[in-house]
């Protein structure tokens, strides 16, 4: 193979004008030269191959991104191009002082608008543009915030313009959004590219996250010692909910919702396990309107009331300035440079496109003469008025824009157009370029400096001819590759040895991620043995047992009747004696139909909310092996098979991955109270599972033969038929399979070895005092355990009246004092006690 000019792009590369690979000679940028060497040097199912790994690797992972108002209500998979945009040092270097230089710039503005004003006095900056903008808060006028720095994070959307330069096109303050999912996609690349990664030189990004973790540090509340940091996040319906807990997990801080937290004389406090436990620091993900509904917006469920008041009396640092989101305003672009050089003596490094306000009448008639050719924008960020191309309209549409525009012209702003730079792209298999745009985070550091992060969150069109770069548009993103001369050693985002002391076990698990763990545990279980007791039944029904078919039938008739009994799913059909078609369609749907209360998919997608409110605390491997889990059932149930032995298999997958997914809390989990809670979750529901079958198979006594065939079934769905066999030798026998399933201390599967571990995880609980007295939840368990190893089996095995009323009123005792258990666990640890009573099955 001739060897590849390394001074030329690749053969049939589509370049535009302004392609970020190539100068404007024709030649290939120096920077690109390893990328460009790869793509010619890979042909197009080595691409697909690499594309491939990508995907799966996001899929793994479970890197999503929502789409408010999109098809369907889950998140949808994050999207990576395995081409990454690539920026030379020298290059990088004017980026990099043209991000601090607006950073600096933009907290000027923002301390002056909450302090003296002098800007606004002085008409260096319109009233009106303030005043019109959400983002402005009058609750926040005289607030300061505890640091060098009242804005501590930032992110800036760059683009490369016609001249060559970077050119600003959006200033996010607010809650910058995409550091998250630059760790990730770094991670990404690392694994599918690495001797390209390596062999280009490129600068790491955990440097901006220990300048990040020290700011916060610094600037904590004086007296903090060791500073609680928390994530305030929306909750899991946020677009970028799994950055934030991305991000918790990546810098070991807490992911909280707005009910976590609570503000009491003046301070905040989180809802812990353990109790409640101060909060020195807010990095706040949740928009400033919403953040405390006594003094901004009133309706709001996602804040925390009397935050505020917290910040003014110098309690708490949230990270951004509540009030910062004014710098979203895009309007401000067009006066950015005559307050550079008012207030610093400097012209923008970083010039953004050419903005007019239309609040300002020569601005507002330029716009208007212009309408067709400029980029008309509101000044508001709101999914109702996105960025309009004045050239792609028609001349109704021109009339409708100028209409709304007359009728509230300080609402929006009109910006050149400008062709933005284009980057490779790959597209099965194929490369091509589409238009790109860069965002570049800043983060102030504890000195009163700024820090950028080197490289950034590069997102693409979603395809080469459409010019606005959106994600919520289908577009995808790239990995940013600074190129250093030098080797970088290797950082890490701790310091060595030096760092606070560990947290304790009950302040590391707030009250919702408790609530969620145990709630984890319950459905996981559920899962479980609604999988074995379907398995068992489909088993049954397609195979038949022994060789009296009246027997085999009237077995198939109880499973299907203790099926649904256990299940708490009412039949699709009524009736005891249904034909071989309803029992299939009554299975088909308990394996397929998720709307249906009780069927497997339905409890898994309960799981998978449980386990998406809390996806910060679980390893790679647990989350991979819960990934599964709802790839193969909760998010595309298997399709409906006229062969019912078709599901046998998905089946025996599904028990192995939940009992996979147990095996590795055991053995990868911390037992901290969280472990706890989560293992008591599981254990409530194995007890209660076990006593449900229990109570629906063996309560009415039957002929010998029907009996040992029913008891084998109720061995097999609780796991334990081989344990029997091996320890009894002999065909079921009811004392002994009560034995087995209620009394044996070393069955995993008894209703005595569940008592046992729920014993030990309470008493490990916080709350739990360590004097004779006992508290209500270990009162409950003393008496559970007390009646079970009181119990008489020979007296439980009696029949009266056609039934066996003993065990029947055992087993209603048993459950009435779990459900009390877990309403007691519940009101104790869970701050969200009534909502749990009423979404929780």
């Amino acid at each position: 193979m001739p060897a590849t000019d390394t001074t030329r792009p690749p053969a049939g590369y589509p370049a535009s004008d302004g392609d970020e690979m190539i100068r404007p000679d024709g030649s290939l940028q120096p920077a690109w030269a390893p990328v460009a060497r790869w793509i010619s040097e890979t042909d197009a199912a080595g691409r697909d191959t690499v594309d491939t790994q990508v995907r799966r690797l996001l899929r793994e992972n479970g890197v999503t991104y929502s789409v408010y108002g999109g098809p369907g209500e889950e998140p949808r998979p994050w999207q990576l191009d395995a081409v990454p945009w690539v920026i030379g040092e020298d290059d990088w270097k004017s980026i990099e002082a043209g991000l601090i230089q607006r950073a600096e710039l933009l907290d000027e503005i923002l301390t002056d608008l909450y302090g003296a004003r002098l800007l606004l006095r002085d008409g260096w900056i319109p009233s009106k543009l303030v005043s019109a903008h959400k983002g402005y808060l009058h609750a926040c006028r005289g607030m300061k915030l505890a640091a060098k720095r009242q804005l501590i994070l930032g992110a800036m959307d760059l683009a490369r313009g016609p001249d060559g330069r970077m050119w600003v096109v959006n200033d996010r303050t607010q809650a910058p959004s995409g550091s998250g999912y630059v760790v990730e996609n770094r991670v990404v690349m690392t694994r599918t590219l690495p001797r390209l990664f390596h062999a280009s030189g490129v600068r790491r990004i955990a440097t901006f996250f220990r300048t990040l973790r020290e700011t916060l540090e610094t600037c904590a509340p004086a007296g903090s010692g060791s500073p609680r940091v928390v994530i305030l996040t929306p909750g899991p319906q946020n677009e970028t909910y799994y950055e934030h807990a991305f991000l918790a997990s990546y810098l070991g801080y807490s992911l909280v919702q707005g009910d976590d937290l609570t503000v009491r004389d003046g301070r905040v406090w989180l809802g812990s396990l353990g109790g409640l436990e101060p909060v020195d620091v807010i990095i706040r993900r949740v928009d400033a309107w919403f953040c405390d509904p006594l003094e901004l917006k009133e309706d709001s469920a996602l804040g925390v009331p009397g935050l505020l008041e917290a910040i003014r009396l110098g309690n708490v640092l949230v990270v951004n300035h509540p009030g910062s989101g004014v710098l979203e305003n895009p309007g401000l672009m067009a006066f950015l440079p005559g307050l550079a050089r008012h207030l610093r003596g400097e012209e923008l490094l970083l010039p953004s496109a050419a903005t007019w306000w239309c609040g300002e009448k020569p601005a507002l008639d330029k716009v208007l003469a212009n309408l067709d050719r400029f980029v008309i924008k509101s000044i508001e960020r709101a999914p109702t008025f996105g960025t309009v191309f004045g050239s792609e309209l028609t001349k109704a549409q021109l009339a409708e824009l100028r209409a709304r525009i007359l009728a509230f012209p300080e609402g929006f702003v009109g910006q050149e157009q400008v062709a933005y730079s284009t980057v490779p792209c790959l597209h099965e298999g194929k490369i091509e370029s589409r238009r790109g745009v860069m965002r570049g985070f800043v983060t102030a550091t504890a000195e009163g400096g700024f820090a950028v992060m080197p490289g950034g969150l590069t997102r693409t069109a979603a395809s080469p001819d459409e010019m606005v770069v959106s994600s919520q548009l289908g577009g995808s993103s790239k990995d940013t590759w600074v190129i250093g001369r030098d080797p970088e050693p290797f950082v890490s985002l701790y310091e060595n040895g030096a760092g606070a002391p560990p947290e304790m076990d009950a302040r590391s698990v707030p009250s919702r991620a408790g609530e969620n763990l145990y709630w984890t545990g319950r459905y996981a279980e559920r899962a479980e043995g609604t999988a074995r007791l379907l398995r068992r039944t489909i088993l049954a029904l397609i195979d038949g047992f022994g060789e009296d078919s009246s027997s085999a039938e009237r077995h198939r008739e109880i499973l299907m009747q203790g099926l649904t009994g256990v299940t708490n799913a009412a039949p699709i059909k009524p009736g005891k004696n249904a034909s071989a078609v309803a029992d299939e369609d009554e299975i088909l749907s308990l394996l397929g139909d998720p709307s249906r209360l009780g069927s497997l998919p339905s409890v898994l997608r309960a799981f998978r909310s449980s386990t998406f409110a809390v996806r910060d605390l679980w390893s790679p491997d647990s989350w991979r092996v819960i990934d599964t889990i709802l790839a193969e059932w909760a998010d595309r149930p298997p399709t409906p098979s006229p062969r019912l032995d078709a599901f046998a298999r998905p089946l025996d997958r599904l028990i192995i991955d939940l009992t996979a997914l147990l095996g590795l809390n055991l053995e990868s989990m911390t037992r901290d109270a969280g472990w706890r809670l989560l293992d008591s979750g599981r254990r409530i529901e194995r007890a209660h599972y076990l006593i449900g079958v229990l109570r629906h198979f063996l309560l009415a006594p039957r002929p010998p033969h029907e009996e040992r065939l029913v008891m084998e079934s109720v061995l097999a769905a609780n796991d334990s038929l081989v344990t029997y066999r091996k320890r009894y030798r002999t065909h079921p026998r009811l004392d002994l399979v009560l034995e087995l399933l209620l009394l044996e201390p070393n069955n995993a599967r008894s209703l005595l070895y569940q008592v046992n571990r729920l014993s030990t995880n309470v008493n490990g609980l916080p709350r739990q005092p360590n004097a004779a007295r006992l508290t209500p939840e270990r009162k409950l368990l003393v008496e559970i355990d007390s009646r079970l190893r009181l119990v008489e089996l020979d007296r439980l095995c009696e029949t009266r009246d056609l039934s066996r009323r003993r065990l029947e009123i055992f087993l209603d005792h048993m459950t009435r004092s779990l459900t009390h258990l877990s309403d007691v666990l519940t009101l104790t640890y869970f701050r969200h006690a009534e909502r749990t009573r009423l979404l929780r099955g």
